[in-house]
């Protein structure tokens, strides 16, 4: 393994650009995007894409432990946040897990050689963590199927050429049931993208229209999307939240030197709550690293509710740091204020803290399920 880790640490140190480090991110994604965009399709063409995909699929077959230790790598070396991710990471996986041969030899070299990016089509203005809650539908026509609806919060769909959408196929059916998973080409007729302006002013979440959008592709069988869903969001939180932590633990680092540079790390309440994000952030990764793997009920949703909480609890503390100085931008916001913004978000998106909580109730300790419409 330390022959592997130095492999990767080696090659990133050759061709990793400097101009590109620490560049996009949650708040920042619109940094750089088509030079972000190069440097994956460099990573890809030299077989860092994918790396857990069977080599089959074009991937590396990287073992689990291989995994982590690209992610820890990436982050230390500070790489540019992925444009890909969401296809990379999420709807790859899905595809290898439940996807035809042909949509598998269509979608995934594509995926690979960043050729196209995909983007996440679940919450609605009605149906945000209540995932089983969504009302777009589609219907057939021929060969082909017509989606109705709206989603909302689609990350990066602005720059997207296809989306997977989960949608109502089985008129009146409820929660669950009668759904399906969808691929759409957002590049068409009936598409209608637009960027939501976000607290730090920036713009990467989108609400999506379909007013009789096409495809011809749905995942597993028509009804059956719910189970292919709930398949992407456990790759969702896979070993890719090691790599995040890396970063994580960099903001805490600067926060700490700030902290002694500014003298408020004097202020014994200020230098308890660094003490406890450090601690909480080797907890982190403690359990992150112990339930690598677990496709138990609910140990996703612990993964989410837990950094989430510690991201957006740094944020706040980030701001007691800074003191009356954060309160004001005159000339844009800082890396702290945008941190203490953005991690406002940390504890919704992806599935919100109470929605988590319901899942480990119920999934884990058997608790009674919340009424429900």
């Amino acid at each position: 393994m330390d022959e592997f880790r130095a492999g990767v640490r080696s090659w990133l140190a050759e061709h990793l650009d400097p101009a590109l480090k620490g560049l996009g991110g949650p708040g920042r994604e619109h940094e750089a995007f088509e030079e972000r965009r190069a440097w994956e399709r460099k990573l890809g063409a030299a077989g860092w894409n994918g790396i857990g995909w069977p080599e089959r699929h074009g991937g590396r077959g990287a073992t689990l432990a291989e995994q982590v230790v690209f992610h820890e790598e990436y982050a230390r070396a500070d790489a540019p946040a992925r444009v890909s991710h969401l296809g990379q990471e999420l709807l790859g996986p899905t595809l290898i897990a439940f996807g035809s041969e042909a949509q598998q030899r269509r979608f995934l070299p594509k995926i690979l050689a960043v050729e196209e990016l995909w983007c996440q089509g679940y919450s609605e203005p009605g149906a945000g963590s209540d995932l089983a809650a969504v009302s777009t539908s589609a219907q057939r026509d021929g060969g082909e199927w017509v989606v109705t609806g709206q989603k909302v919060w689609t990350s990066l769909a602005h720059v997207a050429d296809w989306c997977f959408v989960l949608a109502r196929t089985e008129p009146g059916s409820k929660r669950h049931h009668g759904l399906s998973f969808l691929l759409v080409p957002l590049r068409q007729d009936g598409v209608d993208v637009r960027p939501i302006r976000q607290l730090t002013g920036t713009a990467e979440f989108n609400e999506v229209f379909f007013d009789g959008a096409r495809t011809t592709e749905v995942v597993g069988e028509p009804g059956d999307g719910w189970r292919v869903a709930m398949g992407l969001l456990g790759f969702e939180r896979g070993v890719a939240t090691l790599g995040q932590q890396i970063g994580f633990r960099r903001e805490l680092e600067a926060l700490c030197r700030l902290a002694e540079e500014t003298g408020a790390a004097d202020d014994p309440h200020i230098a308890e709550q660094l003490n406890r994000a450090w601690v909480g952030l080797e907890v982190l990764r403690a359990h992150a690293v112990r339930t690598l793997g677990d496709a138990s009920p609910g140990a996703a949703s612990v993964v989410k509710l837990v950094w989430a909480g510690w991201h957006r609890r740094l944020g706040e503390l980030a701001m007691l740091v800074r003191g009356a100085s954060g309160l004001v931008a005159p000339d844009g916001l800082d890396a702290w204020q945008r941190l203490f913004l953005f991690s406002r978000a940390d504890t919704i998106y992806g599935g919100s803290d109470e929605i988590q909580r319901n899942v480990i109730a119920e999934r884990v300790l058997g608790l009674p399920r919340e009424a429900r419409p």
